[in-house]
């Protein structure tokens, strides 16, 4: 563990995850406040954090379950108590859908939902259920413009509907609606246009499965960019945010709607200034944290302070370079970086630390990191 309860922030080892629990806390709350009133549900995403105590927590809030994307990552999350479980994904091929029924059969207390997009795959899953003695819940997913995964017509849905709900240990939920990408697109015009595409798509698939005398009880999507859009749709009943308890670089590019409720950045990386060089050629700090400690698919993750920028990343190290006024570096100053994408980012680390007014309040394990099967 990089830190122990009582730690001041400035002895936590690094590099390492550090959560800011006030503004948790903050992001937690203003999500629940957002959509009070509406008529949806909260699933928020776990693999946006993949860590147990951070799901009890949703749930303590309000949330009414949480979505993974494997079935290894829901095993975790099923063990650790919590017991609504959706794993907004197709799972294919047999190992992995008898691990899918073999936690459906060992967590019966729990709800465990899975997407399909394929007939023969829900054929897969049902046999798999039947051997393992289980019922699962199952939403059809409809493909409302990602291009990735689903159905693309209300037809197909209806057809795909009628073989999942004629198995006996299949149970047909509804309809998974969920458009990724939308979430970043930068403007709240762009955003808004693709989530009012995808609500009418999903209105059609809804209606139509109802016509054809098939349950429709759950339109489940929406994400950090886009739920509030959803949850005022008429049509989704359940929206599945999971950035804005973290948050991170590429969402703070997204303008914001001043209507919304205002996440704040609560995830950061902790390092170390390992080399500093101050001459002629260079006013450079190196930092011991590289991509073995945050992603770069979305860009590096950048100082938290002004008057810096990065030069370069590598495995270990970060190069940052001073560009104007900001913060004195030192040899041993433990600045904090902001990751560009948190999803893989937390999953490159075992633990996140705590923080509230710079102690540790707590050191919380990555339950799901690896779980990528």
């Amino acid at each position: 563990m990089p830190a122990r309860v009582g730690d001041a922030l400035a002895d936590v080892d690094t590099p390492a995850l550090i959560v800011d629990l006030d503004k948790f806390d903050a992001n937690l709350a203003r999500l629940m406040q957002a959509v009070a009133g509406h008529k949806v549900r909260v699933r928020p995403h776990a693999k946006s954090h993949k860590c147990v105590e951070i799901a009890r927590r949703q749930v303590a809030a309000g949330a009414a379950g949480i979505c993974v994307q494997k079935a290894s990552e829901a095993e975790p999350f099923l063990a650790g108590g919590i017991e609504d479980v959706l794993v907004t994904n197709e799972v294919v091929g047999e190992r992995k859908l008898a691990r899918l029924a073999g936690l459906a059969a060992r967590f019966p207390a729990a709800r465990l939902g899975v997407c399909v997009d394929d007939a023969g795959a829900a054929l897969k899953l049902a046999r798999a259920c039947d051997e393992a003695d289980t019922r699962m819940d199952v939403y059809i997913e409809l493909d409302v413009g990602h291009n990735r995964a689903g159905v693309s017509d209300p037809a197909a849905a209806v057809a795909l509907a009628r073989v999942v709900d004629a198995q006996p240990s299949l149970t047909l939920r509804g309809l998974q609606a969920y458009f990724g990408s939308a979430q970043h697109r930068r403007s709240i015009g762009e955003r808004r246009q693709a989530i009012s595409a995808a609500s009418a798509l999903a209105r059609s698939a809804r209606d139509a499965l109802v016509s054809a005398g098939l349950p429709c009880g759950t339109i489940t999507g929406g994400g950090t960019g886009t739920f509030l859009f959803e949850a005022t749709s008429g049509v989704y009943n359940e929206i599945q945010p999971g950035s804005y308890i973290l948050m991170d670089l590429d969402y703070a590019k997204n303008v914001q709607d001043p209507s919304w409720p205002t996440f704040e950045q609560s995830l950061f990386i902790l390092t170390t200034v390992m080399s500093r060089r101050r001459d002629a050629i260079s006013d450079r700090a190196t930092l011991d944290a590289g991509l073995k400690a945050f992603s770069t698919d979305s860009g590096s993750a950048m100082p938290a302070f002004p008057g810096w920028q990065v030069r370069g990343v590598s495995d270990e190290h970060t190069v940052l370079e001073r560009v104007g006024d900001g913060p004195e570096l030192a040899l041993g100053d433990k600045p904090l970086l902001i990751p560009g994408h948190i999803d893989p980012t937390v999953n490159l680390h075992e633990w996140i630390v705590a923080v509230r007014n710079d102690r540790v309040e707590q050191v919380w394990r990555v339950d799901a990191r690896g779980a990528v099967y």
